[in-house]
């Protein structure tokens, strides 16, 4: 099972408002097996002293420095927090605190040292799904199963979860009639299956609440559009996998899960592209680094795709946006593409992390504008 901790939104905006010298981001890929952690605490090791060097050379406080080692080592030595891990591990550390994420997605090792934190690998891991539930969902049974990218599919056990319509209402069979067989819910086989998919849906809300992982229902119909008529979740996602899943192994549905994934993907950076597209024709829609740094200092960005490992040394002006290039990272400068990202977040601007073949125009960004500028 992938232990996760996305990062909510207000958690992103903490660590983007973020301002204080060193600020320490270290991004490594881990592993789900307890077995195999080893590596990865040797991994953290090494991007640790890498990035105290760095801080080190920069001219840093010795006490700073050594607040964040010893923050960071504590984790590297502690047993049980290695026997909990999914598929990469965010850390942000600071001389007074350190926050730590684990990720679905696998994301390169990479470390960046600055009076900001680097958010960009972050918020790939919120911004498209890799991992997702599946509710398979038949009157003669229904079941939760965990989909992550790298790990086999498994059910979760669901308190209250009914073993199939008949449990749910109280019946020897799901075909059993109670009351007096006049017209009503009691008689009324659309009605039952509504009751069924409330049961279900009540029994959810306890494990699902908080969570922003895609739903993807695998039903025939009608059970399929009743239960989306009753769903509370708001994740719930808008293609089915159809039909009866009752004896298909959960690897099969998996693959098609996948599927799904992929098309939730493909849709919203086709809308966008779509969007971009007429937006730049209007003079609204811009994919130069200084022109959306402009933009995003003065809250203008209104949707923002980042090439998620295309970063850019430099520095952004607080007051007007202006870019100064850098031609190396030095600890001292930033990511300029990042600091575009935070401030866009910081307006409200939806933000997406992608790769470099999913950015419209081709840059290392395409920035969408609330009005010209």
């Amino acid at each position: 099972m992938l232990h996760i901790d996305l990062p909510t939104r207000n958690e992103i905006e903490q660590l983007a408002a973020y301002r204080g010298s060193p600020a320490i981001s270290i991004y490594l890929p881990t592993t789900p097996l307890t077995q195999e952690a080893q590596a990865d605490r040797i991994e953290l090791k090494n991007l640790l002293k890498a990035a105290i060097a760095k801080v080190e050379g920069t001219g840093g406080a010795k006490r700073s420095i050594r607040a964040i080692e010893e923050a960071i080592e504590a984790i590297i030595g502690d047993d049980d927090f290695w026997t909990e891990q999914a598929n990469s591990l965010a850390l942000f550390a600071t001389p007074e605190n350190i926050r730590s994420f684990r990720l679905p997605n696998r994301l390169v090792s990479l470390f960046e040292v600055s009076d900001r934190f680097h958010l960009k690998p972050l918020l790939r891991s919120v911004t498209f799904p890799q991992h997702a539930y599946l509710l398979v969902i038949s009157m003669g049974a229904a079941r939760l199963v965990e989909v992550s990218a790298d790990l086999p599919p498994h059910e979760i056990k669901v308190p209250g979860l009914p073993r199939d319509a008949a449990h749910a209402l109280g019946r020897r069979s799901h075909t059993e009639r109670s009351g007096n067989m006049m017209s009503g819910e009691s008689t009324s086989e659309h009605a039952t299956m509504a009751r069924y998919c409330r049961t279900v849906d009540q029994a959810l809300r306890p494990v699902l609440s908080g969570h922003e992982r895609p739903l993807i229902l695998v039903a025939a119909e009608p059970l399929a559009a009743i239960y989306r008529s009753v769903c509370s979740y708001p994740h719930l996602a808008a293609e089915v996998i159809p039909g009866s899943g009752d004896h298909t192994p959960d690897h099969h549905l998996a693959g098609a899960a996948r599927a799904v994934l992929d098309g939730i993907y493909a849709k919203e950076i086709a809308d966008i592209a779509a969007l971009y597209a007429t937006r730049a024709d209007q003079g609204r829609a811009t994919g130069d680094v200084a022109m959306a740094a402009r933009a995003a200092t003065f809250g203008a960005i209104d949707r923002l795709v980042v090439d998620m490992d295309a970063d850019i040394p430099g520095t952004v002006a607080e007051d007007d946006g202006r870019v100064a290039f850098a031609s190396k990272a030095d600890g001292a400068n930033y990511s300029i593409t990042d600091e575009i990202t935070r401030r866009a977040l910081q307006s409200g601007a939806r933000v997406i992390a992608a790769r470099a073949a999913d950015i419209p125009g081709g840059g290392a960004l395409a920035a969408i504008l609330r009005y010209p500028v």
